[in-house]
This record gives structure tokens, C-alpha cells and sequence, in this order.
């Protein structure tokens, strides 16, 4: 039998391959290289850079059938996107040559109708299976690349939680109703079907390989929506090829619903890897990532000339001027990173997300001074890049804030205050972007106590039902008072549109509305109030105590 089953294979092998379907596939001549991209966050220069990946790209277009794709949140993240409103990033993506894209959470934060306009403005098609608007798809949810008669079906998937990591406003109708889905639900099984469903579409018309593409993640606050999650409830994808928690996954495998491997690969960000799917001659598949761990990237380092590099130049050489424009000097590093802890593979460890940090306690400090509000918050999420002891300029100020929130002060109880503590700290010490880096307060997270925060099916927050982790919270050096008023400054995206899942300020009285860009609110500050310079009062890169992480529970 199994010598039976040996010359069944090789004959496969001669006529064609099978597929996971059970299916005889077409021979290929050259193997497929699917390669893709995700979080380039307007890192157009960074790592590989645009010209690089266009360079790779036709390399392996010399004796391979190749394709481009994105895996979203590439149009937001440094000041071409947000001086342009993401024009400029459709503009380079379509010099190089990309096929396929998804929508992240990020391409939304220029609003719905800005985010559709730049569709049009592609020359390749956005796809979605799981992203409605009054219960239609926006997009189609998959489409079908053919080569030399094999056909591979891409199918796109964003995270449900783009609702509150993006703007849950830009998902409404103008009377506050939420017109626009991801199929959040609780239990994951809206999204599950959604992208089962297409699946199964993709397969009935004839493809022999499914590609998932994912704005998925793998962070805990991402559940029950994460990569793993999706494929563990689904079958019939060969691959997902992921995005959104900067995760960089050179060929995990994963088994689905029942019981087979499928691989699962994810790039990072700001094209520090390009990440390739490979379907060889022979039917098996491999992933990988092509990887550049220089600081100087590959079009500076190797001198690359392409028409995607003239495109970079173009497009960056118009804001150039402007945005090398020196605004104040800093003393001392502000970080976004552990300037001394690294990951096992050398990557610096992200600190904004999980405690406090100097450059998070100068960015609150600048909303309350800015406003004169008793209390300021900041989302961890929306403190991007490190500042370097040195001159600043307003390029540094832009990528520290980078998505044009404004400031607004609200009039905020005790209770409100405590809640959004809570709320922010849920996942801690895993990483959450709505972590909350403040000013007027110091608190203490307990760490060792499980999160009771309940949240409604589009993970907008809803309430606590048990024991705090958020404990001894002090305003001004005194005990915070639940059922006392504060005045509270922070943005728009948090105060008035439930950014990152905060409903408790909906309704509270505004003070102040949406009266300074948050990196304005920056500038302001350093220039001002602190005179140009950063100084020693911002030494400490850990901060000054205001957040402290307690992970046992006190001795009986």
C-alpha cells in the first residue's frame, strides 16, 4: 500500500501538486513569491525603504511569479502621511507596484471619507471580509491571482478592535449610531465566520492555494480576534500573513479547526523585514522574512536608483525644509524604549504601553500646563518614537505625535477617573495602547489582581464588576475623591470619541474643544513653559514614579 501511495505521489508530482483542498493543482514551471508588507507606518526610508522593497521585489521577479501586498497601517505614522493626509503613501505605493492591500485600524484616522477618497486614488484594490458598512461589505472580501493556471486566493481581514484603536466616531452616523463593522462580537465568532465564509467562497471558484491577510495581531488586548484565534476556528487557509502588533513571525504554524497546520508569518514595522510566502514547484509552502537589522537603510546604505527611489525623493524633498526646522534642545533622552533592556533577538523593548516613561510624563505634563486642567491623560498608543538628548525639530515633535489629535478639557468625577485608570491598565504588563501616561496624579497598578472590566460587543468599555487593580490614586499629593469633579485634559480621540474603548467622559461637560494639536500642545510647552530646553527634570527614562507596578499582593 504505502509503495502504492508512493507512485500516486510522484505522479501527482509529474501532472501537478495537491492542494490542502484534497485538489490537483496545475504544474508551475517557477515558484510563487507572495511577498508582503504591514505596519510600514510612513517608514518609506526606513529599513528596506520603498526602493529597496521594489528592488527585492524585481529581483526575485527574474525567476519567480511574484506578488506585492499590505497588510494596512501604511498610510499614518510620520509626517508624509499626516501633512498629506496619506496621499502621499497611495501615490509611492502604487510606484511600487503593489496588488493587493487591507485596511489597518491606522488608515482610518484621516476619517471614513478620506480613507475612501485614497481608495480611489489606488491602483490596486483594497479587500475585506469582514469590514461592513449597514451590514454590507464595503470591499470585496477576497480576490483570486492566477499563475500559470494556479490559482491563490487572497482573503483580507482586519482586527475588530479598529473601532476603538482608530477613531469610533469615523464608524458613526451623525446622530452617534455606529453604521460601520469589523463583526466584533464577543466571542470571536463573527469575525470566524466572516472569513470562513469567504474562504469557502474562494475555494468554490477554483482556488487552489487561501492567503489570508490579517490586520490581526497577537497581543492579548487583541483576543478573541487574534491571528491565532482566527485560525484555530477556521479551515481551509493555507497561510496568514499578519500585521498589526509589529509581531515579527518568520514561520509559526498553527492548527486549525481540524487539526491541520497552516503557517503563520508576520513582518513588524517601518520595513525593518519584507516577509515572503513561497509555493514551491512541488506544492510546499514556506514562509520567511527578509530582514534588515542596519540603522542606516538599504537605498541610503546601497546607493539604490529606481524609479520608486526618485518617487521617495519627490515626496519627501517639499516637506523637507519645513520639518528639519529646529524648535527647542533636550538635555536628556525622552523614551518611547528601555534604553537598557532588550528582546532575546536584540530589538529594543517597548516601555510606553506598559509603565511610565520620561517622554510619557512630558507629553501629559504639556496637556495640563497647555490647558491649566487638574489631571492629563495620554494614551500610550499615541506616543510613537524616542527623542534623542539634542536639538529638536518639528519633524521629532511630529513623529512623537503623529496623528493630529486635538486638546480638549472635560469636567471628569473621581469615579470617571478611577474607571479610565482601570480601564487602561486592564492587560498590564502586556502592552495596550490605551495605557495611560499622566500628569497631576500618581497610581498604583496591582498587577496580581485579575481585570474586571467588562466591555460592550465593539469593546467599548462598559463598567468593573469586581476588585480594582488601580489602587491608591492621588491628585495633587491627595486621595482622589470619587465623587469630587475634576477637570480632566487629554484629546479629542479619547474625551469626545471614545478613542481606545473610553466611554466614561461621552457626557461630561467640555471645557475646552479641540483648541490645539496635540503636537502643537507639545511645542508649546518645551518652548514655552520650559523655556526651549528640556532639563534635568525629565532625567530619569523610567520617570518620576508616578506609575507603580505592584505584582504581589501585600503579606497577610
Amino acid at each position: 500500500m504505502r509503495k502504492l501511495l508512493g507512485l500516486l505521489l510522484c505522479l501527482a508530482l509529474l501532472l501537478g501538486c495537491v492542494s490542502a483542498a484534497g485538489e490537483t493543482v496545475p504544474a508551475l514551471t517557477q515558484d510563487i513569491v507572495v511577498l508582503f508588507t504591514s505596519d510600514v507606518h510612513c517608514g518609506i526610508e526606513s529599513g528596506f525603504g520603498y526602493a529597496g522593497l521594489a528592488a527585492v521585489r524585481d529581483q526575485l521577479a527574474k525567476t519567480n511569479h511574484v506578488i506585492l501586498v499590505d497588510n494596512g497601517d501604511a498610510i499614518q505614522g510620520e509626517p508624509v502621511g499626516t501633512m498629506t493626509t496619506g496621499e502621499a503613501l497611495i501615490d509611492l505605493m502604487n510606484a511600487v507596484g503593489y496588488e493587493v492591500a487591507i485596511p489597518g485600524n491606522h488608515e482610518f484616522d484621516y476619517g471614513m471619507d478620506r480613507f475612501m477618497e485614497l481608495t480611489e486614488k489606488a491602483n490596486f484594490p483594497y479587500i475585506s471580509a469582514n469590514f461592513n458598512k449597514n451590514g454590507e461589505p464595503v470591499f470585496d472580501p477576497y480576490v483570486i491571482k492566477e499563475f500559470e493556471g494556479v490559482k491563490v486566493a487572497f482573503v483580507g481581514a482586519t482586527t475588530p478592535k479598529t473601532i476603538t484603536s482608530s477613531t469610533p466616531k469615523y464608524f458613526q452616523d451623525d446622530q452617534g449610531n455606529f453604521i460601520y463593522d469589523f463583526c466584533q462580537g464577543d466571542t470571536g465568532d463573527a469575525l470566524y465566520d466572516a472569513i470562513q465564509g469567504a474562504v469557502d467562497a474562494a475555494r468554490a471558484e477554483g482556488a487552489d492555494y487561501v492567503v489570508l491577510m490579517g490586520h490581526l495581531g497577537i497581543e492579548e488586548s487583541c483576543s478573541p480576534w487574534m491571528s491565532t484565534e482566527v485560525i484555530a476556528n477556521t479551515n481551509g487557509i493555507d497561510a496568514l500573513l499578519d500585521g498589526h502588533s509589529h509581531s515579527e513571525l518568520s514561520q509559526e504554524k498553527v492548527l486549525n479547526k481540524d487539526g491541520e497546520e497552516v503557517l503563520l508569518s508576520a513582518c513588524g514595522t517601518k520595513l525593518a523585514n519584507v516577509g515572503y510566502l513561497r509555493i514551491a514547484v512541488d506544492g510546499t509552502l514556506s514562509t520567511g522574512l527578509y530582514s534588515w537589522k542596519n540603522d542606516v537603510s538599504v537605498p541610503a546604505l546601497l546607493g539604490i536608483e529606481n524609479d520608486v527611489s526618485q518617487a521617495v525623493a519627490a515626496a519627501t524633498e517639499t516637506l523637507s525644509e519645513k520639518l528639519s526646522e529646529v524648535v527647542a534642545t533636550s538635555a536628556v533622552d525622552l523614551v518611547v524604549y528601555d534604553p537598557v533592556a532588550k528582546m532575546e533577538d536584540g530589538s529594543a523593548v517597548r516601555l510606553i504601553r506598559n509603565a511610565e516613561t520620561n517622554l510619557g510624563d512630558l507629553c501629559a505634563d504639556a496637556y495640563r500646563d497647555q490647558s491649566g486642567a487638574d489631571i492629563a491623560f495620554v494614551n500610550g498608543g499615541g506616543i510613537r518614537v524616542d527623542i534623542k538628548a539634542g536639538d529638536i525639530t518639528l519633524n521629532d515633535i511630529l513623529l512623537v505625535h503623529p496623528f493630529g489629535n486635538a486638546m480638549c478639557v472635560v469636567e471628569a468625577t473621581g469615579q470617571q477617573i478611577l474607571d479610565a485608570l482601570e480601564w487602561g491598565a486592564q492587560v498590564t504588563p502586556s502592552e495596550s495602547g490605551g495605557f495611560l501616561q499622566v500628569s497631576g496624579l500618581t497610581y498604583e497598578i496591582h498587577t496580581y489582581i485579575p481585570s474586571s472590566c467588562t466591555q460592550d460587543e465593539n469593546g467599548l468599555f462598559t463598567g468593573v464588576t469586581g476588585e480594582y487593580r488601580v489602587k491608591n490614586v492621588k491628585v495633587g499629593g491627595e486621595d482622589l475623591v470619587l465623587d469630587k469633579t475634576y477637570t480632566l485634559a487629554s484629546h479629542n480621540y479619547m474625551l469626545k470619541n471614545a478613542g481606545d474603548g473610553f466611554t466614561m467622559f461621552q457626557n461630561d461637560p467640555i471645557l475646552q474643544d479641540e483648541v490645539m494639536i496635540d503636537n502643537q500642545v507639545l511645542i508649546n510647552y518645551i518652548t514655552g513653559t520650559l523655556g526651549g530646553v528640556v532639563g534635568e527634570q525629565y532625567a530619569n527614562p523610567y520617570g518620576d514614579g508616578r506609575i507603580v507596578a505592584v505584582t504581589e499582593a501585600p503579606a497577610a
